[in-house]
């Protein structure tokens, strides 16, 4: 019967390693949205720090406080502001990425009453790899504030 058992916690144990192995080792910080009045798209922002030997290749994010989340980068050229939606951004080893106000940013689509300022809502963030993160953002005014 013991026997049984020990084999039992082994296979168990020889499946649950190497999930815990192959784990994500990044972080999210100063993460926040900016809700706009009368549903207007909301903007999000934060720092991916990517603290493992791999280079991480973030796809994409998702959100139950938004109807579509999507990455995307501000640029402007010639005096001409514009917004390109983002494949996919890799973080190198080591390395961080920021989504700033006039750069990379999450775009809120359809934001729900939940993006309201105040409040604290859930990112889930996916990468090529099939991993996830999540995150909470803290929800703020049209002033950032």
């Amino acid at each position: 019967m013991m026997r049984s058992l020990f084999l039992g916690v082994c296979a168990c144990a020889a499946l649950v390693m190497p999930a815990l192995a192959g784990g994500l080792d990044a972080e999210v910080s100063d993460a926040w949205f900016r809700a706009l009045p009368s549903n207007l798209p909301a903007g999000g922002y934060f720092t991916l720090r990517n603290k493992g030997a791999a280079t991480l290749t973030l796809t994409g994010a998702a959100s139950p406080a938004c109807g579509m989340l999507m990455l995307h980068k501000s640029d402007e050229s010639g005096g001409m502001s514009r917004m390109d939606d983002v494949p996919s951004l890799e973080v190198p080893p080591g390395g961080a990425i920021a989504f700033a106000p006039g750069g990379y940013h999450l775009m809120c689509m359809n934001p729900s009453a939940a993006m309201k300022p105040g409040a604290s809502v859930k990112v889930t963030f996916a990468f090529k790899d099939g991993s996830t993160l999540a995150a909470d953002f803290t929800v703020r005014n049209a002033a950032g504030k």
